[in-house]
């Protein structure tokens, strides 16, 4: 039997037959990464399907590739705006860009080489670090308590404390660890990894991470002005959307981002962006309770308070509809949990268009109103952000007993209405 040893998926697309033995069948159904099944007649015989993670990774010797339906620029764009909506991945230069890669992590690997070798072309960034040394002569401070405890009353070594200007600083060691975790993927183009290579030459002066221990903080300033976009790649690259870890005693290493995490990302960011302009503030994942004891937490996506601290809005981002088996409208029933605890006549959905419709509830009884919003994200980003806007404007200037229509005009209130073709009134019994 000759095994599978590359599967090549797409989000949460079809099933794909694959030649394993029954332990990495198993493997890889322990990742938790994709969903997998046997053939219940041929024990070398599994069905493995994507779910809503996209990436590349290594289980089990075996490399899966998952590929987002979304194109790969424009899901840089809603990762880059919920990174910072004022810039995303720009540099002063050019927006980073995806060359000629169709594929997610080449694409990756390009745009991070291409923005850390712009922040590098003026030479190596470097600053001042606080260094707690023994030296055979005095320099900075001397530390006397470390020095009578570790010395017992010898003069040499010295127990010194002093700040050093120095390229070992958080920002060159964000870069070169990035680097090096992408080397270790699969798929790199040749050219690009020769440039990674590189990379990791120039950044030798910066000391490697250790695996385990949190990333180095770095805060953005004037001075780290042109490591900006760079930095917050590398963070985004090395923190808890790419995957280095055991999970059932199964090694999974690579990168993978979880969709429904971008899409709450981005739609929390670009509505709380989008809602500046009525006033009030905005919290993403506020504490509140459903019942009296405060047994029962509930965190909202995103709620838009007045001024005065009054929930305004409540919004809950879904990239992919939630029917668990015998709840088939349970981001519904979820909503509306949220409008009874927050006291609230309205709640909004938003979904990626084509996983769920653009339609409006009003519950029986309770009078209460769940709006579903879509959102198109494979458009130009100035025209995602429109989108947004016109859902801030229905979130914040609400007109009662009409859906919020795509059609509608959105100059700061709404203005201008016309019918969606796609709204229609449900009761939920």
């Amino acid at each position: 039997m000759t095994s599978t040893s590359r599967l090549d998926l797409v989000e949460h697309g079809g099933w794909v037959t694959a030649r394993l033995s029954p332990a990495t069948g198993r493997r890889l159904a322990e990742s938790g990464v994709v969903e997998v099944r046997p053939d219940p007649y041929d024990a070398t015989s599994w069905d493995v399907r994507a779910l809503g993670k996209v990436g590349a990774v290594r289980i089990a010797g075996v490399d899966v590739s998952v590929a987002p339906k979304l194109p790969v620029r424009r899901l840089f764009f809603l990762v880059g705006y919920a990174a910072d909506p004022t810039r995303g991945w720009h540099t002063d230069e050019e927006p980073v860009d995806t060359g000629s890669h169709e594929g997610l992590v080449p694409a990756l690997a390009h745009a991070f080489e291409r923005l850390a070798d712009r922040a590098l072309r003026q030479g190596l960034l470097q600053g001042y670090r606080t260094v707690e040394d023994a030296l055979p002569v005095v320099r900075g401070r001397v530390r006397t308590t470390e020095q009578m405890q570790r010395r017992h009353g010898s003069p040499f070594p010295v127990e010194v404390t002093y700040d050093d200007f120095t390229a070992d600083i958080p920002e060159n060691q964000l870069l070169r660890a990035a680097a090096e975790r992408l080397l270790r993927l699969p798929r790199i183009p040749v050219a690009v990894r020769h440039r990674l290579l590189r990379l990791v030459t120039r950044l030798t002066d910066a000391s490697p991470l250790v695996a385990g221990r949190p990333l180095p903080q770095w805060r953005p300033s004037r001075l780290n002005h042109r490591y900006h976009a760079p930095c917050r790649f590398a963070e985004l690259i090395l923190d808890g959307t790419s995957v280095e870890h055991r999970r059932g005693g199964v090694r999974v290493d690579g990168f993978l981002f979880d969709l429904a995490k971008v899409f709450e990302d981005f739609v929390s960011t670009a509505l709380t962006q989008a809602l500046r302009a009525y006033g009030g503030h905005c919290r993403t994942q506020a504490r509140h309770y459903l019942d009296e004891a405060s047994d029962i937490l509930m965190k909202p996506d995103l709620v838009h308070y007045s001024d005065d601290g009054v929930p305004r809005a409540v919004v809950d981002a879904k990239y992919k509809a939630e029917r668990p088996a015998g709840f088939p409208g349970g981001d519904l029933y979820q909503m509306l949990a949220y409008c009874t605890a927050l006291g609230l006549p309205t709640g909004h959905l938003v979904y990626a268009k084509g996983n769920e419709p653009q339609v409006r509830h009003t519950i029986r009884g309770a009078g209460t109103v769940i709006v579903q919003h879509a959102l198109e994200l494979d458009e130009e980003p100035a025209r995602v952000l429109e989108e947004v806007a016109r859902v801030a404007a229905c979130l914040a200037v609400p007109i009662p007993n009409e859906p919020c229509s795509s059609d509608a005009r959105v100059t700061g209130v709404i203005t201008q209405r016309t019918p969606s073709p796609v709204s229609s009134t449900r009761a939920l019994a």
